[in-house]
């Protein structure tokens, strides 16, 4: 027992730096989604073809493909054709804020057109345009409801930043695998591993349920 304590106590500085990088690349991650999210949403409930066809292409491409796929894809194939160098942060950034972006886009989708077309005719007959009536009366009430579902998509991302290893980033699940390497003693490094995966994931869903209860409407 007195060992197992000894190598928890000595790996824990450096887990923690590991989940500080996972929760770091999972925050930065979830604020872009919702920006991509956001405009390919639009895109997507576009009148033109030439916006809305480029962004379900987008949105079905994203949820076809596995997200490693898409983050080895990002990482070695796309700087190979383009001739441009990403560093491995920057790699794994763009390539969980395009995932949970497609996902963002029909979360958006879903929300805005569960919002009654009366309020769309209604804010206009006041004299809003299509983009004042949209920001002013439809979206504040749409996000409301969107909220459970972006909270599941940041829990997405905490336990998605466990595939960025295979580019070497030091999140989590790297720097677990880097110590066990070293000292053999796996059983106690990913049971720490796991704990804080999983207090990190339910401290979210602790916050996810108290803002349902405050701000979700029905």
């Amino acid at each position: 027992m007195g060992t197992t304590l000894k190598v928890i106590e000595e790996a824990l500085p450096y887990l923690l730096q590991g989940l500080y990088m996972t929760v770091l690349i999972s925050v930065v991650s979830i604020i872009i989604s919702l920006g991509i999210g956001l405009v390919a949403c639009f895109m997507r409930m576009s009148k033109y073809a030439i916006l809305r066809y480029p962004a379900a292409m987008y949105v079905n491409l994203i949820r076809g493909t596995p997200i490693l796929i898409q983050i080895l894809f990002i990482y070695f194939g796309a700087p190979s054709v383009l001739d441009i160098r990403l560093s491995a942060l920057t790699a794994g950034l763009i390539a969980i804020s395009l995932n949970i972006g497609a996902y963002n886009t029909e979360i958006f989708r879903g929300g805005i057109e569960s919002i009654s077309k009366g309020q769309m005719e209604a804010g206009r007959s006041l004299g809003f345009s299509y983009s004042q009536t949209m920001a002013l009366i439809i979206l504040p009430q749409a996000i409301r409801r969107m909220i459970p579902s972006f909270v599941n998509q940041l829990t997405h991302a905490i336990k998605d930043t466990s595939m960025l290893s295979v580019i070497g980033i030091a999140e989590l699940t790297m720097v677990g695998q880097s110590i066990y390497a070293m000292n053999f003693r796996s059983f106690e490094i990913l049971t720490v591993v796991g704990a804080f995966y999983f207090i990190t994931i339910y401290t979210v869903s602790l916050i996810s349920t108290r803002m349902e209860r405050r701000f979700v409407i029905t």
